[in-house]
């Protein structure tokens, strides 16, 4: 019938392969089927178009595909207002030459759809879906006679869309969804421009569908070609001020993007997703609640990025973001946050591990129950960040330790555990022990530290680390101004309960140390102790590293910290025991040190005295040390320094402290360490191979 209705001229004219006989022949057929819709003959109207579909279009012949396309082209032009009803037959086989192989059918496919797009306008909706995936494919066709073709098809299809009211923007999304991730360039400038097109249509909500797209131009935004990041960024901001002026926005799907893009190698996208959270976390109010400990996890790392910019909007955000007090009840998950800030604080940037610690002792202060219940997922970071490599860091952690162990529970733990650390880990002890001991004290209060700490210690099992901590804790006590009351409390050690109670409760893990316990006395001033001990030391006592020991109290001595001892020896009468202790240290050191030659010109200062009764002469010996004791009148025994007692039964006890028992106890412990030390010293004999002689 078609055959009957098309001259066989114009058939063969429409497969010619002169492109003007091709365009005369689609003329003719225009006019043949205007005047078939004229006579309302749409069966022969459909029999034209099988036609041109099943002989030319569907045709292997290269030129008849071509005079196809034009002639379907041609008989829409010649329908009109009519063409509608023929769309389906019309559309599907110019829609499948875009697929074709010969770039030159792809060309005229487009310009055949170009032209029937004309004519039906908005009817031309119904295959928008279609033909925007076979657009997305054509913006990137190797022929760039096909890629011009198929921008101007494109152009107009944008028209017919902002123009329809038949548009599905529902429908649409899910394939540009699909497509978002395409790395193509032309691909991508195509569905930036269409978003962006769709996005300033009134009647579309494209902001309402943001999250199903919003990664893919974040995506964009690393593109190696700098017109498509420019275009990238351009819709990106345009949303942005979009979400500014929207009352109703998703912000917990979107925010779930930013936190990924956040930690993008791009600096760009880094930037871009940053200052989207920041704009979020003043907007999204309750909304984002939920989402706080993901949008910490992206903050702190960008608060140490070497980009500066990056690095001021993630402060910005991150103190906006601690700045919201928000409730459990409201889907704040302290425990997300919890562990988002003990995962920052191993980061490698100081800053971020600086702020982690700041939001731990946020939620400290705001949520302390449901921190403590978490306690056991957060505590061994935090003691590990004891041993961090700056002081800030160190310093803010023991603020965190501070605020945990204002329990009593927890203020044993952390000591146990802090001990633990210094056990296993010496050059934690060595390089931060003296500065975290100190600010403990500060933060926690030092006669409690030191309580704690001795009594932790007297029951330690490893004797060599208990010698040290000892010393480490005694030194701390002998010069650190943040233990001035410790030490003026210890001084009134024999005249003040408060004071005998402290220095009976150092006393039996001192015992650790020879050293930390005749500093201990000097410190509390019962001299005759100190004496006492001195002289209970035996060879094995007087080792290597006794005698450093002793060395750094000599040089101690002369320090001001122990000015009242040294204004004592002015009164040589008064204070025997404190003379016979310091001679006896001067008779330990070897003659040639430097400590014996400091303390020796120190005693040669001190004053000759000889009294009677309650007369004090000065004696014109040269001698320093003139027995006095032979001038105390007879039945009269000076128990501690000062004291005159005529009940020779308290020599065993003063102010409560029986220091017989001490004694015994200090002894006890010296025999445990020599004990200790020569079996250390017999397996490492035995695991050195003995040499035989021949």
């Amino acid at each position: 019938m078609a055959d009957a209705v098309i001259p066989p001229a114009v058939l063969r004219n429409l497969s010619d392969k002169l492109y003007e006989k091709r365009k005369n022949a689609a003329l003719e057929v225009e006019g043949i089927v205007k005047s078939l819709a004229a006579a309302g003959d749409h069966e022969k109207i459909s029999s034209v178009i099988n036609l041109l579909t099943n002989e030319f279009t569907y045709s292997p012949q290269a030129n008849h595909r071509k005079g196809g396309l034009i002639g379907l082209a041609a008989a829409t032009v010649g329908l009109t207002t009519e063409a509608s009803q023929h769309l389906e037959q019309i559309v599907r086989p110019v829609l499948f030459s875009f697929a074709d192989q010969d770039s030159r059918v792809r060309y005229y496919a487009c310009e055949a759809l170009y032209n029937i797009a004309k004519v039906v306008r908005g009817d031309f909706i119904i295959f928008f879906n279609e033909i925007f995936d076979a657009l997305c494919k054509l913006s990137a066709d190797s022929d760039a006679n096909v890629q011009s073709a198929a921008h101007l098809l494109d152009r107009l299809v944008k028209d017919i869309v902002t123009e329809s009211d038949q548009f599905s923007i529902e429908e649409f999304i899910p394939l540009l969804r699909d497509r978002m991730n395409v790395l193509n360039p032309y691909v991508r400038q195509f569905l930036v421009g269409w978003i962006t097109v769709l996005d300033s249509v009134p009647d579309i909500d494209m902001l309402g569908f943001l999250p199903d797209f919003l990664d893919g131009l974040f995506n964009m935004l690393s593109d190696s070609s700098h017109e498509i990041r420019q275009q990238a960024d351009s819709a990106l901001s345009e949303f942005l001020q979009e979400i500014k002026n929207s009352p109703s926005v998703d912000y917990g799907r979107m925010a779930e993007i930013l936190v990924q893009r956040a930690a993008s190698p791009d600096e760009f996208t880094r930037l871009t997703a940053i200052t989207w959270i920041n704009e979020f976390v003043k907007l999204g109010g309750d909304q984002l609640v939920p989402y706080y400990a993901d949008i910490l996890g992206a903050i702190l790392p960008c608060i140490s990025d070497k980009e500066d910019k990056i690095r001021v909007v993630a402060r910005e955000t991150n103190e906006e973001l601690r700045s919201y007090k928000a409730d459990p009840a409201e889907g704040f998950d302290v425990g997300a946050i919890l562990s988002i800030a003990r995962r920052q604080l191993s980061s490698e940037w100081e800053a971020t591990r600086i702020e982690a610690l700041h939001w731990i002792s946020t939620l400290l202060n705001r949520h302390r129950v449901e921190v403590l219940s978490s306690l056991s997922d957060i505590f061994e970071t935090l003691l590990k960040a004891l041993s961090d490599p700056t002081d800030e860091v160190v310093l803010l952690v023991l603020e965190v330790h501070a605020c945990i162990a204002k329990d009593l529970q927890h203020f044993r733990q952390l000591l146990v555990f802090l001990v633990h650390n210094f056990r296993i880990d010496h050059s934690l002890l060595e390089k931060r022990g003296a500065l975290i001991i100190r600010r403990l004290c500060v933060l926690l209060d030092a006669e409690r530290v030191y309580r704690e700490l001795s009594t932790i210690l007297e029951g330690e099992a490893d004797l060599d680390f208990a010698s040290i901590m000892v010393q480490v804790l005694n030194f701390i006590l002998l010069t650190s101004s943040e233990l001035a009351d410790l030490r003026d409390l210890l001084k009134q050690s024999l005249v003040n309960s408060a004071g005998k109670d402290l220095f009976v409760s150092l006393y039996s893990s001192w015992c650790h140390s020879p050293m930390a316990i005749i500093s201990l006395c000097l410190l509390a001033q019962t001299y005759q102790h100190a004496s006492t001990v001195i002289q209970s030391l035996v060879e094995e006592d007087i080792n290597v590293k006794f005698l450093v020991q002793l060395d750094k109290l000599i040089r101690l001595l002369e320090t001001p910290i122990f000015a009242y001892l040294r204004l004592q020896l002015l009164e040589p009468g008064r204070y025997t025991w404190l003379l016979k202790a310091l001679n006896g240290l001067l008779m330990l050191l070897p003659q040639q040190s430097a400590a014996f030659k400091i303390l020796r010109t120190r005693l040669k200062t001190v004053p000759s005295y000889s009294f009677s009764g309650d007369q004090v002469k000065r004696t014109s010996s040269g001698n320093p040390h003139p027995q006095i004791i032979h001038h105390i009148p007879c039945g009269s025994q000076i128990f501690e320094d000062g004291d005159i007692n005529q009940d020779v039964g308290a020599s065993n006890s003063h102010n409560g402290i029986n220091f017989t028992l001490r004694l015994h106890e200090f002894e006890q412990m010296q025999r445990q360490h020599r004990m200790h030390a020569k079996m250390q010293a017999q397996s490492r004999n035995s695991s050195t191979p003995s040499s035989k002689g021949n």
